[in-house]
């Protein structure tokens, strides 16, 4: 089964990708253009990823002593990808960038995802140059920027640390001027750099010339102290390699070094690395510390790296509905191929007659139906928060801020929902096969494994949903939820003078409604601890209203078509959202209204 006629109905019947070519910067784009970019992308994916997913997982990085090995397949995969273009697709063409949509950007990265979602890190390279396209001095965009969009450098980013976590407020990698005239320095002020930094994915590989660390790090105040909490956190760039102001190599190893590489259970593919920056191994000008370029202001570090996280957290969701995607084709292909079992009829099972396709079954459709309707709509929700990209920088000053208001909002469920509903797709995709999932002759096993990681990274399942619950519908006032509200009851207006809609137009409403009171009833109190105890329920729920929000509008996109097997397909999962899925959120609402505190007010020595 093929991802494309899925992609194409989202883009064009329902998102009305083409439009976009009415804004000025895509003026030079048609359909025709997008259809040349998705083709491109599809073929490289089938032909140099594809091919090698069970290759990168089973042949993991592994260190020499010198370099870090990784298999023939993955250079040529990131070769073939720095080629098309993609790096840059979106950038302007004075970057030597098509200027393309990020909708479409999107979308044709999601055939890599599909193909092998480990292979290439290209998320975190395009992050990286964006990031510096926006604070960096115009030297630090000539010199990093641009050779990691034209694939001479990779890119990292370098935020957790082994004794802090998620918590950036206690990182203590520190960051000192690196002597007299630091300030002066062409590449930007200098400093030297000593710390320690845990899960930096593609840390160190030799798939490029040079990696471009993007690291946090504190600058001592006058005391020579760390700023406590967030506060004094300050972005550096720091060069595996030395280079010179044209970007060419200087010869000289920076100090960072690679400490280990982290063992994972998915993602084999990609190497994920303890770095040490600074313990003088590798000592620049005879002294121990990495060279590292102030990124912005001093203390600023925060501000600049949160520039890259609504796209890189969107990328995160969508590598999780391809992993999804590709569960859910695998299972469909072999339930449609294997015999087992016999109808039961009025006399129960006629043992004389052969047995049927498990695709037959019931209970087999609905695992099928379930893994159709949580990883389509998941690729909808993104392929819309991706849109919304699009309208904040190319729409009017108003459509902007709007789009920036929805993105702040739904940006926590385009992460998370997708990480935990398509891995349970995967899941789905296991018992499917049945005893055959579990083993390692089919690759289920291997997107359960691989998609498992989405619920971490980029910020866990419970970050994501304080973030929403603690932030994100209150910020303005409440004017995202608001937004976001009107998004949702226009959907529904439309929707309830279909008469088959009309049931589901209804119970979207009063999802939202469940949802706005449960809002507030969590911050009835005024206290934190209170509302934010049952935040990850209130996550679930806030993201199954999405999602069924985001159903009924595609459905209604479906029903205006011709009559096809696709679009009976569609309107049956958005059914099945309804019917199985959104009747959920009572109990989830029903936690998060109370304030429920059996878990947080339970004391330790009683577990």
């Amino acid at each position: 089964m093929s991802l494309r006629p899925t992609v194409d109905f989202l883009l064009y019947d329902w998102l009305d990708a083409p439009s976009l070519s009415e804004r000025e910067r895509f003026a030079d784009h048609s359909r025709e253009t997008f259809d040349a970019v998705l083709d491109t992308c599809e073929r490289i994916a089938r032909e140099k990823y594809a091919p090698f997913n069970r290759v990168v997982d089973t042949q993991e990085p592994h260190f020499d002593g010198e370099k870090v090995i990784l298999p023939q397949c993955t250079h040529d995969a990131n070769r073939a990808y720095a080629e098309s273009g993609m790096l840059s697709a979106a950038q302007d063409y004075d970057e030597g960038g098509m200027q393309l949509p990020y909708t479409i950007e999107a979308a044709a990265n999601g055939f890599f995802g599909l193909a092998s979602v480990s292979i290439g890190s290209s998320l975190l390279t395009k992050g990286n140059a964006n990031l510096l396209l926006v604070h960096g001095t115009e030297m630090q965009k000539a010199v990093f920027a641009r050779n990691e969009f034209n694939g001479r450098f990779s890119g990292t980013m370098c935020l957790s640390e082994p004794q802090a976590g998620s918590s950036l407020s206690d990182i203590t990698t520190r960051a000192v001027p690196d002597g007299a005239g630091f300030e002066a320095d062409p590449l930007g002020p200098r400093y030297r750099l000593k710390g320690n930094k845990m899960w930096i994915s593609a840390g160190e590989h030799e798939l490029t010339e040079n990696i471009v660390h993007l690291v946090l790090a504190k600058i001592p105040g006058p005391d020579g102290k760390l700023i406590p909490g967030t506060r004094g956190i300050s972005l550096f760039i720091v060069p595996k390699k030395m280079v010179d102001t044209q970007g060419q190599l200087t010869g000289v190893r920076n100090d960072v070094a690679l400490a280990g590489l982290n063992h994972k259970l998915g993602w084999r593919g990609t190497t994920n690395t303890l770095l040490n920056f600074g313990e003088g191994k590798f000592p620049v000008n005879g002294e121990a510390g990495a060279v590292g370029y102030l990124v912005g202001r001093p203390h600023e570090g925060l501000r600049c790296m949160f520039h890259m996280m609504n796209e890189a957290r969107i990328g995160v969701g969508t590598a999780a509905v391809m992993l999804g995607l590709a569960g859910y084709y695998a299972s469909l292909d072999y339930a449609k191929n294997r015999p087992q079992g016999r109808p039961m009829g009025p006399a129960g099972k006629d043992v004389a007659q052969p047995p049927v396709r498990i695709i037959e079954h019931a209970d087999v459709k609905r695992m099928l139906l379930a893994q159709k309707s949580y990883c389509e709509g998941a690729l909808a929700l993104e392929l819309y928060c991706a849109r919304l990209v699009d309208e904040q920088h190319t729409g009017s000053e108003a459509d902007a801020d709007e789009a920036r208001l929805l993105l702040e909002v739904l940006t926590p469920i385009a992460k998370s929902w997708p990480s935990e509903w398509c891995l349970e797709a995967n899941s789905l995709a296991i018992q499917v096969h049945g005893g055959y999932g579990y083993t390692r002759d089919f690759p289920v096993e291997q997107y359960w494994r691989d998609n498992r990681l989405n619920m971490i990274h980029e910020g866990t399942h419970g970050i994501q949903a304080m973030d929403l619950l603690g932030r994100k519908v209150l910020m303005e006032g409440g004017k995202g939820l608001t937004l976001l509200a009107g998004r949702i009851n226009g959907t529904i207006q439309r929707a309830i003078h279909v008469p088959e809609f009309a049931a589901h137009a209804n119970a979207l409403g009063q999802a939202l409604a469940q949802v706005g009171a449960a809002t507030k009833a969590a911050w009835s109190t005024g206290e934190p601890t209170d509302a934010l105890a049952n935040a990850v329920p209130y996550l679930q729920a806030f993201g199954h209203t999405v999602l069924a929000w985001v159903w009924l509008d595609v459905a209604l996109a479906a029903h205006a078509a011709p009559a096809s097997s696709a679009r009976t397909g569609r309107l049956a999962a958005m059914r099945f959202f309804f019917h199985y899925e959104l009747p959920k959120i009572g109990a989830w609402l029903q936690v998060v209204s109370s304030r429920d505190q059996t878990c947080a007010a339970l004391p330790e020595e009683a577990f």
